[in-house]
Formats: structure tokens, sequence, C-alpha cells
């Protein structure tokens, strides 16, 4: 009997949906009013440090909002400038829908290798605060465009439990809360 090869979705468990529309607002409103997800907590005006778009650098300045349905996360992302990125070329093209999922790695070394044997392009990478690190990759195709693999530090884990929280309480005030 041959071993079976590594694979992206013996990485983890797809923990987020992420979405890059058109309408960032009305995104909003229809995950707060219609589907009854929140609230979303905002992050503005983000910059993650050694950004890298298709391997060049790329100094992305963007937002997101996040917020729980059950234990899936939700984000709602928007770029606010013309650099180069998985983002812009997504609304470039003119496309919605679904734009990528995430799983939470503990090894990126491994992940990466995972992909690279799945034939799975890296389209973006960078540093995230405290210690992680994010790559987005091309698996080829399929509905749902991108995989984001993300090595978080535990506070920003410990953080999105106490979302989570708030988000299983959430009696429909406040639908979009500034994070920190």
């Amino acid at each position: 009997m041959t071993a079976r090869k590594s694979l992206i979705a013996q990485l983890g468990t797809v923990m987020q949906m992420a979405y890059v529309p058109e309408d960032f607002d009305a995104a909003l409103r229809h995950w707060t009013e219609t589907m009854g997800v929140g609230p979303f907590f905002s992050l503005e005006h983000i910059s993650l440090p050694n950004c890298r778009y298709e391997g060049e650098p790329s100094d992305i300045d963007f937002s997101i909002a996040i917020a729980y349905w059950g234990d899936m996360q939700v984000e709602l992302i928007r770029q606010h400038n013309a650099a180069p990125s998985i983002y812009k070329r997504w609304r470039d093209e003119g496309r919605e829908g679904l734009h990528h999922v995430c799983i939470v790695v503990d090894d990126m070394a491994h992940a990466r290798r995972v992909c690279a044997a799945a034939r799975a392009r890296v389209a973006q990478e960078a540093e995230v605060a405290g210690g992680g690190e994010v790559i987005y990759v091309d698996a080829g195709g399929g509905p749902g465009g991108l995989i984001e693999l993300i090595r978080l530090p535990q506070a920003t884990l410990d953080g999105f439990a106490a979302m989570r929280e708030v988000c299983r309480h959430w009696d429909g005030r406040d639908p979009l809360r500034p994070l920190g």
C-alpha cells in the first residue's frame, strides 16, 4: 500500500469564509440584516509587514470586518489604495462571491511544502502583527478562488474566541464595532 500524499485539506479545518465585495456597506447590511450574523468587528487601514504580491513587494492599505456565524468566521475586506494585491485583482476582474477560505496552521513551513506538492502557487504573503505569517495560495481554480493559510499568535486566537462569544449573544445592536 502506498502512503497517501499530504493534501491541503489535511492542514486543518476551514475557519473562515472571506469576501471582497464591490459594495462593502451593502455586504455588511446583507450579513447583519438578512443573515443575522454579527456584530462585525472592524480593523481599519491595515498594512502588513513584508507583504508580497506575486513575489513583488506591495504596500496594501485595506480594512476588514469580521464576525462569527456559529464557529465560522465571516470576513469582509475592502482595499483603499491601488497597490497590486489579490483583493485588487478580484475587484478589477469584477468578481463577486467567496474570495477565499482560511485555515489556521501551526507550522507554516509544513503548510508551504504541502501547497507546493499540490502545485498550489503562493499569490500573496506577509507577516502578521505579533509574530504570525500568512500566505494565500491559488490551487488552480475552483469556485472559492484562494486558500489563506495563517499562523497566528495566541493573543490573536484568544481575541477571535472572545469575538465568537460576543457574536453568539448578539442582540442586533451596533452591527459594526471598531476593534482596538
